[in-house]
C-alpha cells in the first residue's frame, strides 16, 4: 500500500529552495533550518516520548532526514514478527495467502507478481491456493476478468487434476461454473447464474455444518454442497481450473472483501500494520493543514517561529503523499484543496495518482442499507402492487400506495441532492486536472491527463486484442461508468467555455471526432478493429485515396517496413514468453493490473514505425507541397504535436475535402472525447446492462408478495399450518424489498437518473455525427474504428431498455430527429461494402432488426429519404447465400407481420398461460407493418425480374434446409423419448430445433408477402422462372402440410411432449403460414393464376387432398383419427406428459386470431380444390411414355439443343440454375425449345 520514504517520488531541496540562516526568511519568503526543523517537529511529534523534549534538546530535522524519521515513526506499534506469525484457529498455512506457483498446479499458467492474478494457457490448468482451511466458516472472493470457461472452488490435497479433469471433476473438490451455469462434484447439475467479466464470484466454505454456498455480486445462488467429506486429516483449499485464455483475480483477504458475509471469515487477516500507519498519515496532514502560514507557535523556551512559503509546505505533504496516496480517495476536498496548487498537481498527476484516477470518481453502490444510511434518508419504502395478466405493472393504486410512493420519490430526492454533492466535488477535480492554462512551470496538466488516460485505455482496452498473448486485467466497470459521466460533465463544461471565447466554434451540443483522427496516424488506437480491417492493410489499399482526398503520401518504403514489422509481431509475442519451467512463477511475465504501476505496451505497428507524409491542409490555389512529417508514440507527443501551431494543425492533419474548414474546439478535448467513446464500448454498457437486474429483482419480488398476500386471504382456517408458512413467506418478501427498493434509489440515483440519461444521449449523437463525418469521406471511412458504430448502437439500446421507464425517451431534445439519423446508418452500414468485420456486420443486422420492432423506431426508418430506403430494401433483396440470412428474413417478416393470414399475434396462442420470459423482447411487441417498405418491396421484385428469380430462389433453398433439418432433429428426439430407459435430450439440440422451426415459419411469411405483394412473380409465366418458381413453392408446401398434418405422425408427437425449450413449436405458427400462401395463389388472384396455381398445386406428386381438409378439422373421421394418443415414451408424473386426449386442429377454434372472412376463403379453396382433383382423376392418364424421365410427374415439354434429349420444363430450369450440361449425354446445352408433341394415350 505504501512506498518508502526515500523513494523517488520524493521532493528535493533542488525543487522547492530552502534557505540557510544567512537568508532573508521575511523578504524572500523562504524558512531558516532551526524554523523548518521546529515545524516538522510540530507535525511528526515523536509518539514513544511521554512528553515533547524542549526545542533546544531536540536533534534538527530538515527534509533530508525526514524520510527517515517518517518511517520510524509509521513502524512504531507495528506487530512484531511473534504476534504476526501467530496461527488462525482451523486455518493452516502461511498467514500471506498467495497461489501455489511452486507445487500446487497443473498445466501452463501465467502468474501475476502478487501471487493472486492467473491467467490459463493451456487446455484447462488447474492452481491452487497455499492455505487450506479443516474447521469454521471461510470465504474468499474471485474478479473475473474473462468470462469463458473455469470452474472454481474448493479442494483437497488428495485431489490430482490434469488437462482434461479440474476442480469439480474429482472426489472431494467442488466447483460453480457460471459460463455454463453448473455446479461440479464429480457429476453436475444446474446451478446459480451466468458470470460475465467485472462480476465477483465468493466461495463460502462451513465446514461446521459441512455446505459450501457461492455467491455473485454479493447474491447468494444458495447451498451449492452439503454433507461435503469432514474429519481429520481432510482440509480444503481454494482451487481454480481455467481453459486457455481465461484469466481471474484473488482476493483472500489481503483487501476488504467486496461482499463479505456475515459469519465468515477471509482466510487472510486485514492488514493491521497498514491499517496503523493510515491513522497516523491522517493525522499528520490534518496537523499540516490546521497549522496555517502565518500561525505562531511559542515552546516552552520562549523560542519563536513563525513560517513563510507555500514551498514548507507543499514539501511536507509530499513526504505523506508518498504513502497516502492510495487513500487520497476517501478525501475529496483534501485532494480538490491539494490540486488547486499548481505545482502539487503537476507533480501529483505525473508521479502519485495515476492510475488511481478513475478511482476518484467512483461512488459505490451500497449492499447493506444501514451501512450506507438509506434508511434514514428514505424511511418509507415502496414497490409496485398491482400488475396486470402478463406481469407488468398497472398504474391504478389507492389514495394510500400513493402516498407512501409520494414519499418514496421524496426520499429519493434527498439521496440525489446528497450524491450530487459528491459529485460536483469530484467533477471540480477532473476540472482542475484538465486544466491547459497551467502553462508556467511546464506541460499543461491537461496534457498529462490526457497521455495518462490513453495509457489508461490502452491498458484496458488491450484485453480486447486477438494478438495479444496474454490478455490485461479489466479496471471494474463500475468505475468505469462514474468515471464517464464526470469526464462527459468536464469536458461539455470545457468545451461550451471555448464556444463563448471563440463563437465559430461547434457546440457541445454538435460535438463530434472529426475523420482525420482515424487515418492521420496522430492517436493511437491500440490495434483495435478499423470498418475496413487492419490499419497496415488499409494504408496499402487506400494509399492513393489517402494521397488524393487528404494529401496523405505513404512512400511504398514505409508500407514495406509496416509489412515486414507486422510479419515480425508474432516472433516477438513467442521470445516475451517466459520459459516453461517458469510458467507458474509469478514476476517473469507480469501483466499491469489497472491499479499498479501502468507498461506501456505494444504501440500500433503502423503508427512507431511508418513515416507519413502530411500535408498542411490549407489549400492554396497553387499545387500543394507536401511536407513529411512522422508520428510519435504517445509518450513522446507535445502540446504542440496536439493542438499545433504557425500553421500545423495537430491532430487535425490531413483534413478531407468533405470536411467543413472551421474550428470545432481545442484538439485535446476532440481526442478525450474519442477516448470517451472508447471508454463506453469497453465496459460502460455492459455495467449499465447489469445493474438493470436489480429493478428486475425487485419487480420479481413483488409479484410474489403479491401472489403470496392472495394465498394467505385464499388459505381456508383449517390449515394453520400452511398459513404459518406462507406468513413467514411474506415476511421475507418484504424485508427483502425494502432492502432492494433502497437500494433501486441508489442505483436509480448515481445510474439512471435523467442527467446520466442525458450524458448517454450525447454520446449517441457524438457517435451519430462523427459516423456521418466519416461517412462523407468516401473510402476512407474504412478507417474508423468499429467501436463508434458499436457505441451508436449500444447508447441507443441503453436508452431505451436501461433508463425506461423511470425516464422516458421521448423527452430528450431532438430524440426524433436521432432515430431518423441512426435508422439512415443502420439502413445504409449494414450492407456497406466498406465494411469488412464479420461481427460489426452482424451487430449492424440484429440492430436493424430489432429497430424495426417497435413503432416508433419503424416510422424513423420510413422518415429516412426515399432513396435510401430503397437502397435497404434492394439490399435486403439480396440473395441469401451472399450472407447470414436469417436476421434479413427477420427484417422481412417484421415489415409483414400485421397483414398475413392470422398474422396479428403478439404471443401464439398455445403460450397465451404462460408467463413469458422478458416482455420487452423485440419478438413479442405488438405487430407495427410497414406498408411504406412493403411498396418498395413489390416495387423492386417487380422491375429486376432477375433479382425477384434470385431472391425467391434463396428463399425456397433456405426453406427446403431449415424444414429438413427440423424433421431430421425431431426425429431424434422422438426416438430418444421412446426409449425404455429414461434420457435427456440435450438443451442444445432442442434450441436448434425450435430454431430450425422459427426459420421456416418465418421463410413461409416471406414467401407469403411476396405472393401477396407481387403474386405476378408466380403466376406471370411470360417472367423467366415464374413456373419454376411456382413448382418449387408448391412442391415445398405440400411436404410441409403432409409432415405437419399427417395423422399419427412424427410432428404431432413431438408437439405432445411439450418439451422446454420446444415451446414455439406448434400446429398453429405454420399451418396458417401455409394457408396464407394459398389461400393467396389460388381464391384471391385473377382466374388464369388460380387456374395455373391449382394445376401445378394438383399435379405435384406429393399432393394429398386430406392436408387441405384437415386445415378445417375435416380430416379423417375414424376414431383413431378423432384423437391423438398418449405417447408411450413419457414417463408417469413427468410435467412433460401429454394430454390423453387432443383434439384435430382447426382453424375455427382460433376465432380471436383468424377473422370470418379469412375462414371463409379457407372454404372456398378446400371446395375448389375438392372439384379440381375429382376433374383430374376423372381425365386420361397420361402415356408414360410421354412423361419426363427425370421427375416421371409431369409431362414432356422442353428438348435441348443440340442434343434433342427431352424432359419437362421445370427439371430443366432447375437443373439450368447450376449446370449446363445435359442429363443424358453431358453435352452443354446452349438452347431449350419447347416440345410440342401430344401425348398418346396408354
Amino acid at each position: 500500500m505504501s512506498s518508502k520514504g526515500g523513494g523517488s517520488t520524493a521532493l528535493t531541496r533542488r525543487n522547492y529552495r530552502l534557505a540557510s540562516d544567512t537568508d532573508k526568511p521575511k523578504v524572500t519568503g523562504l524558512v531558516n533550518e532551526k524554523l523548518l526543523s521546529d515545524y516538522l517537529h510540530h507535525v511528526f511529534p515523536a509518539s514513544h516520548l511521554p512528553r515533547p523534549p524542549l526545542a533546544s534538546l531536540r536533534k534538527p530535522l530538515g527534509f533530508q532526514d525526514l524520510g527517515a524519521h517518517l518511517e520510524r515513526l509509521l513502524t512504531e506499534g507495528e506487530p512484531t514478527e511473534d504476534t504476526r506469525d501467530q496461527p488462525v484457529d482451523g486455518c493452516l498455512g502461511p498467514l500471506t495467502v498467495v497461489l501455489d506457483h511452486t507445487s500446487g498446479f497443473e498445466g501452463l499458467l501465467f502468474v501475476d507478481d502478487d501471487l493472486l492474478g492467473v491467467i490459463g494457457h493451456s487446455n484447462f490448468s488447474s492452481i491452487r491456493a497455499t492455505t487450506c482451511v479443516y474447521r469454521g466458516k471461510w470465504a474468499y472472493e474471485v474478479l473475473i476478468s474473462s468470462q469463458g470457461l473455469m470452474q472454481i472452488g474448493w479442494c483437497t490435497l488428495n485431489c490430482r487434476f490434469n488437462q482434461e479433469e479440474g476442480v469439480g471433476d474429482t472426489p472431494d473438490s467442488y466447483a460453480y461454473d457460471g459460463n455454463r451455469v453448473r455446479k461440479w462434484n464429480v457429476t453436475t447439475t444446474n446451478y446459480g447464474k451466468s458470470w460475465a467479466a467485472g462480476d465477483i464470484v465468493s466461495c463460502l466454505i462451513d465446514l461446521d455444518e459441512g455446505t459450501i454456498t457461492f455467491c455473485l455480486n454479493g447474491q447468494s445462488l444458495g447451498t451449492a454442497f452439503s454433507n461435503i467429506k469432514m474429519g481429520p486429516g481432510v482440509a480444503y483449499f481454494p482451487a481454480i481450473s481455467l481453459s486457455f485464455k481465461e484469466s481471474v483475480a484473488f482476493n483472500f483477504g489481503s483487501r476488504p472483501l467486496r461482499y463479505p458475509v456475515e459469519g465468515y471469515l477471509p482466510l487472510q487477516n486485514p492488514p493491521t500494520a497498514d491499517l496503523l500507519r493510515a491513522h497516523k498519515l491522517l493525522g499528520y496532514i490534518k496537523t499540516v493543514l490546521s497549522t496555517t502560514l502565518d500561525t505562531q507557535v511559542l515552546e516552552k523556551d520562549s523560542a519563536c517561529w513563525s513560517l513563510h512559503g507555500e514551498p514548507t509546505t507543499l514539501v511536507t505533504l509530499a513526504h505523506i503523499f508518498n504513502y497516502f496516496a492510495p487513500l487520497m480517495i476517501h478525501y475529496l476536498r483534501l485532494t480538490t484543496a491539494i490540486l488547486r496548487h499548481e505545482k502539487s498537481r503537476k507533480y501529483l498527476l505525473s508521479n502519485v495518482l495515476y492510475p488511481f484516477i478513475v478511482v476518484f470518481f467512483y461512488i459505490k453502490t451500497p449492499l447493506r442499507v444501514k451501512e450506507a444510511g438509506l434508511e434514514e434518508l428514505i424511511p418509507t419504502t415502496w414497490w409496485p402492487t398491482r400488475f396486470d395478466k402478463e406481469g407488468k405493472e398497472s398504474k391504478d393504486e389507492s389514495a394510500e400506495e400513493r402516498l407512501r410512493r409520494r414519499a418514496y420519490e421524496r426520499g429519493c430526492q434527498r439521496l440525489k441532492k446528497r450524491i450530487e454533492v459528491v459529485e460536483e466535488l469530484q467533477v471540480q477535480i477532473l476540472k482542475l486536472m484538465l486544466n491547459n492554462k497551467d502553462k508556467g512551470t511546464g506541460e499543461a496538466s491537461r496534457y498529462i491527463f490526457l497521455n495518462k488516460f490513453r495509457k489508461f485505455l490502452q491498458e484496458n482496452a488491450s484485453n480486447r486484442g486477438v494478438r495479444d498473448v496474454t490478455p490485461q486485467p479489466l479496471c471494474p466497470p463500475e468505475y468505469m461508468v462514474c468515471f464517464l459521466h464526470r469526464l462527459i460533465t468536464a469536458v461539455r463544461s470545457y468545451w461550451d467555455e471555448g464556444k463563448m471565447r471563440n463563437p465559430g466554434c461547434v457546440s457541445s451540443d454538435e460535438a463530434y471526432v472529426p475523420p482525420q483522427l482515424f487515418y492521420n496516424g496522430k492517436v493511437d488506437y491500440f490495434d483495435l478493429q478499423r470498418l475496413g480491417g487492419l490499419l497496415s492493410h488499409l494504408k496499402k489499399t487506400l494509399k492513393d485515396d489517402l494521397a488524393s482526398k487528404a494529401n496523405i503520401l505513404m512512400d511504398p518504403a514505409e508500407i514495406q517496413a509496416t509489412s515486414m514489422d507486422d510479419l515480425d509481431e508474432e516472433e516477438e509475442s513467442g521470445s516475451a514468453q517466459r520459459p516453461f519451467g517458469a510458467v507458474a512463477m509469478g514476476g517473469a511475465l507480469a501483466r499491469p493490473s489497472w491499479l499498479s504501476s501502468p507498461t506501456l505496451g505494444r504501440a500500433n505497428r503502423f503508427l512507431s514505425t511508418a513515416a507519413v507524409s502530411l500535408m498542411t491542409p490549407r489549400r492554396p490555389l497553387a499545387p500543394p507541397e507536401k511536407v513529411k512529417v512522422r508520428t510519435l508514440a504517445v509518450e513522446q507527443r507535445t502540446e504542440e504535436d496536439i493542438e499545433g501551431s504557425h500553421g500545423n494543425d495537430g491532430l487535425l492533419l490531413g483534413r478531407p475535402l468533405e470536411e467543413p474548414d472551421h474550428p470545432i474546439t481545442e484538439k485535446s478535448l476532440l481526442e478525450i472525447l474519442d477516448g470517451i467513446v472508447m471508454m463506453y464500448n469497453l465496459s460502460v454498457h455492459q455495467q449499465l446492462g447489469k445493474m438493470v437486474v436489480v429493478s428486475d429483482d425487485v419487480h420479481e419480488y413483488a409479484v410474489a408478495l403479491k401472489d403470496t398476500e392472495e394465498k394467505i386471504a385464499r388459505c381456508p382456517a383449517r390449515r394453520p399450518d400452511i398459513l404459518e408458512e406462507l406468513q413467514k413467506s411474506q415476511k421475507v418478501f418484504a424485508e427483502k424489498l425494502n432492502h432492494l427498493s433502497r437500494r433501486l434509489a441508489w442505483i436509480n440515483a448515481t445510474i439512471y437518473c435523467k442527467d446520466k440519461m442525458l450524458d448517454v444521449y450525447w454520446l449517441l449523437r457524438v457517435c451519430i455525427l462523427t459516423i456521418q463525418h466519416a461517412d462523407n469521406t468516401g473510402t476512407l471511412f474504412a478507417f474508423a474504428p468499429e467501436f463508434y458504430l458499436n457505441v451508436a448502437m449500444n447508447s441507443y439500446s441503453s436508452l431505451k431498455n436501461y433508463f425506461s421507464p423511470s425516464n422516458c425517451m421521448d423527452q430528450l431534445p431532438g430524440y426524433e430527429d436521432t432515430l431518423t439519423q441512426l435508422a439512415a446508418i443502420l439502413a445504409k452500414h449494414f450492407a456497406d461494402p466498406r465494411i469488412v468485420g464479420t461481427d460489426i456486420k452482424d451487430s449492424l443486422m440484429q440492430a436493424l432488426a430489432s429497430y424495426v420492432c417497435y413503432p416508433q423506431s419503424l416510422r424513423a426508418v420510413e422518415r429516412i429519404p426515399e432513396e435510401q430506403r430503397v437502397s435497404m430494401m434492394r439490399n435486403l433483396l439480396a440473395p441469401y447465400e451472399q450472407r447470414p440470412w436469417a436476421q434479413t428474413n427477420w427484417i422481412l417478416v417484421r415489415l409483414w407481420r400485421g397483414c398475413g393470414f392470422g398474422y396479428r399475434y403478439t404471443r401464439l396462442p398455445h403460450l397465451l398461460k404462460t408467463k413469458p420470459e422478458d416482455t420487452n423482447l423485440p419478438s413479442l411487441q405488438k405487430p407495427c407493418p410497414s406498408l411504406l417498405l412493403q411498396r418498395h418491396m413489390a416495387e423492386l421484385l417487380s422491375l429486376d425480374k432477375d433479382m425477384a428469380a434470385s431472391f425467391l430462389n434463396s428463399v425456397l433453398n433456405q426453406l427446403n434446409w431449415a424444414f429438413s433439418e427440423f424433421i431430421g432433429m425431431i426425429q431424434e428426439i422422438q426416438q430418444a423419448a421412446e426409449r425404455p430407459e429414461r434420457n435427456f435430450v440435450d438443451t442444445r439440440q432442442l434450441k436448434v430445433c425450435a430454431t430450425c422451426f422459427d426459420l421456416s415459419v418465418s421463410l413461409l411469411r416471406v414467401l407469403e408477402m411476396t405472393v401477396t405483394l407481387v403474386p405476378q412473380i408466380f403466376l406471370d409465366w411470360t417472367r423467366p422462372s415464374a413456373e419454376l418458381l411456382l413448382r418449387r413453392l408448391a412442391q415445398l408446401l405440400n411436404q410441409v402440410l403432409n409432415r405437419v398434418t399427417a395423422e399419427r405422425n412424427l410432428f404431432d408427437r413431438v408437439v405432445n411432449l411439450r418439451l422446454p425449450g420446444l415451446e414455439s413449436v406448434d400446429h398453429y405458427p405454420i399451418l396458417v403460414a401455409v394457408t396464407g400462401i394459398l389461400v393467396r395463389i389460388l381464391v384471391d388472384c385473377e382466374r388464369q393464376g388460380v387456374s395455373r396455381a391449382a394445376s401445378v398445386l394438383l399435379s405435384d406428386p406429393c399432393f394429398q387432398l386430406h392436408s387441405i381438409q384437415h386445415l378445417l378439422g375435416e380430416g379423417e373421421t375414424s376414431p383413431a383419427a378423432a384423437v391423438l394418443p398418449q405417447t408411450p415414451a413419457v414417463h408417469p408424473g413427468d410435467p412433460a406428459a401429454a394430454p390423453a386426449e387432443r383434439k384435430h386442429f382447426s382453424l375455427h377454434a382460433y376465432t380471436d386470431y383468424i377473422h370470418e372472412e379469412e375462414e371463409q376463403k379457407v372454404e372456398q379453396m378446400l371446395a375448389f380444390l375438392t372439384i379440381e382433383s375429382k376433374q383430374a382423376a376423372a381425365s386420361t392418364p397420361t402415356s408414360e411414355e410421354d412423361l419426363c424421365p427425370i421427375c416421371y410427374a409431369h409431362s414432356i415439354s422442353a428438348v435441348f439443343k443440340p442434343c434433342s434429349h427431352k424432359s419437362c420444363k421445370a427439371c430443366i430450369n432447375q437443373h439450368l440454375m447450376n449446370n449446363k450440361d445435359c442429363f443424358f449425354c453431358k453435352a452443354t446445352i446452349t438452347g431449350v425449345e419447347d416440345y410440342s408433341k401430344k401425348p398418346t394415350a396408354s
